[in-house]
């Protein structure tokens, strides 16, 4: 008697192998599908990350080793509404986006849920390193095992609506113990490197920034309006840069503060003007309701730092504000601010 029917995202890599293949086993009907969003013509050469031709290859090899049905969906428009142009809209405006967070909350978890269930399917899988906890009347996102890999930092604009149909079955694994599993599966993925890049970028950002928004260099002035330096374009710069920057005095250290381009200037000091205890969010989206937040949290400013207590004040259905009771460097817009309780993930937003 299957558990239900689930779409289980496959990227080509050994996380989402190994969920499919721990879905199958414990007992649920499996349908492999990977998201398509590369262009009909692509760099053959550079395109080796998740998600690209030759991953979907890898992905339905691993479904056929299964015994799973396996698809190819379109969602090259869906991507370039929700993902491509956003990206280089916020870069044009001298923010730093975070591709994937969108990707997961206006793609995977919406449009790909959707889609799942127009296919009679109760659920969607994914590989990411999250653990889905069922303990009242909606399941709760918690920090996966392995503190190396937790991806809760890239779920909080998860829509609520979709917390139910959703299945996170390597979220209570570390690491080394996934790629085990592989082995004893025997897939080909098993010993596949993982990929740091964003996926729908065939080179750097910088080129591909620059064959999307015209380079206009500018200058770079410190806090008192003093020129120090020259930029080559305020899109391929970010807050808390310390190298790459063309300085008068380059022994100095300085890092980038804040970024204007209405003045199309950059604006640099020191590591400490670089450190802020206040932000300010938008765009946000909660996993709770709004009286079931506590008034001190731990927030997380960037994926790769450690989170912090903070206490949330003017909050609202789409903002929210922090005071951080430690000074965290370099608070930059367009990055998100995700808020925890414990492990449990209540929601986040868009700094601004």
């Amino acid at each position: 008697m299957s558990k239900g029917r689930v779409l289980a995202a496959m990227s080509g890599g050994v996380d989402s192998s190994v969920t499919a293949a721990l879905l199958r086993d414990a007992g649920y009907e499996v349908i492999g599908a990977m998201m398509r969003f590369w262009p009909d013509q692509k760099r053959v050469s550079t395109f080796d990350s998740c998600c690209s031709p030759d991953a979907a290859y890898e992905a339905r090899r691993v479904a056929d080793h299964l015994g799973l049905p396996f698809y190819l969906l379109d969602y090259r428009d869906v991507f370039e509404e929700n993902i491509i142009s956003p990206f280089v809209e916020e870069y044009r405006a001298g923010r730093t986006p975070n591709p994937c967070v969108l990707c997961n909350s206006k793609v995977k978890f919406d449009h790909l849920v959707k889609k799942a269930q127009m296919l009679g399917c109760d659920f969607v899988a994914t590989g990411h390193f999250v653990q889905r906890v069922d303990n009242g009347l909606q399941p709760e996102f918690h920090r996966g095992n392995d503190p190396k890999k937790d991806q809760t930092y890239f779920l909080w604009g998860t829509p609520r609506a979709s917390l139910e149909k959703v299945l996170f079955p390597v979220g209570h694994l570390e690491k080394p113990a996934v790629r085990e599993l592989a082995r004893q599966y025997g897939l080909i993925t098993a010993e596949k490197a993982e990929s740091q890049d964003i996926c729908f970028i065939p080179n750097t950002i910088q080129e591909y920034l620059t064959e999307r928004i015209p380079a206009k260099s500018g200058d770079i002035v410190d806090l008192q309006g003093n020129v120090v330096g020259e930029h080559e374009g305020t899109q391929f710069y970010t807050i808390g840069q310390k190298k790459g920057m063309k300085l008068f005095q380059s022994h100095l250290e300085r890092f980038i503060v804040r970024i204007d381009t209405h003045k199309n200037q950059v604006i640099v000091g020191s590591k400490e003007d670089c450190t802020s205890t206040t932000l300010e969010a938008r765009g946000v989206n909660y996993l709770v309701d709004l009286e079931q937040l506590p008034s001190t949290i731990n927030a997380q400013v960037r994926y790769r730092t450690a989170s912090v207590p903070a206490k949330l004040t003017n909050v609202t259905a789409t903002s929210f504000s922090l005071d951080l009771l430690e000074p965290q460097f370099a608070v930059t817009p367009g990055q998100s601010v995700v808020l925890y309780d414990g492990s449990r993930l209540l929601g986040g937003g868009f700094i601004v």
